[in-house]
């Protein structure tokens, strides 16, 4: 492929009497290349950078489950981490379907920086409901702050259908059901991470919740 190149190149500008030095010049490059790092400049962009991108050609033979990598870890007790590493051990962030307020949802929006939060019937049962993304989120509660003046921050946030009539001079209730995902991909904790990982490759998802009852996420990332 790299010869190729250098020979189109030529070929479309027409200096041809330096096609063979070039070509061996491109060679040489390329090996030298290749044996210092394996990955092209673009690949070690993204690694640099940290994004998170999981190759289609690489392999990932781990022989952990779900359970052991999704956030909060139930394997891990907050009191063992160091002090530097408490904030690893986060509670898992959740929205409840009926019942919080405009501003406990900007508070949680402030205080976490979660791609997306899972919709519960309540903190009890953890029952799922969906999935809502940080964005729709911030989208939501933007345009209802301009468009509806009586959503204020004590408005009640609903998820769900049944959403009740706002009183005479009280807060108007905020309506969030459509930006719901109602079939959020959800796997077992102890579905193994190589199907996992299969899932956000193949998917292209950014997170997966643990269980029906959640447990907690595990999210596209790269350590």
């Amino acid at each position: 492929m790299t010869v190729s190149l250098v020979v189109i190149m030529f070929e479309l500008t027409g200096s041809l009497e330096f096609i063979v030095p070039t070509m061996v010049a491109t060679m040489f490059s390329k090996w030298i290349g290749d044996a210092i790092c394996k990955t092209g400049i673009y690949d070690a962009h993204i690694e640099l950078n940290g994004y998170p991108f999981l190759d289609n050609k690489e392999e990932y033979p781990y022989s952990t489950i779900a359970i052991q990598v999704m956030r909060p870890s139930p394997a891990v007790a907050p009191s063992s981490l160091a002090p530097e590493n408490q904030q690893e051990r986060n509670d898992l962030a959740v929205i409840v379907q009926d019942g919080m307020s405009v501003g406990d949802i900007e508070q949680l929006l402030r205080e976490t920086n979660f791609n997306g939060f899972p919709v519960v019937v309540s903190t009890n049962s953890m029952y799922l409901v969906g999935f809502v993304t940080r964005r729709d989120l911030q989208l939501a509660l933007h345009a209802a702050r301009k468009t509806q003046p009586y959503v204020v921050t004590d408005s009640l946030a609903y998820f769900s259908n049944q959403v009740p009539e706002s009183t005479a001079g009280g807060p108007a209730p905020l309506r969030l059901r459509k930006i719901i995902d109602l079939a959020p991909m959800t796997v077992t904790d102890q579905t193994p991470m190589e199907t996992v990982i299969d899932m956000f490759r193949k998917l292209g998802l950014r997170q997966v919740s643990c269980k029906t009852f959640v447990h907690g996420c595990c999210y596209r990332c790269i350590k």
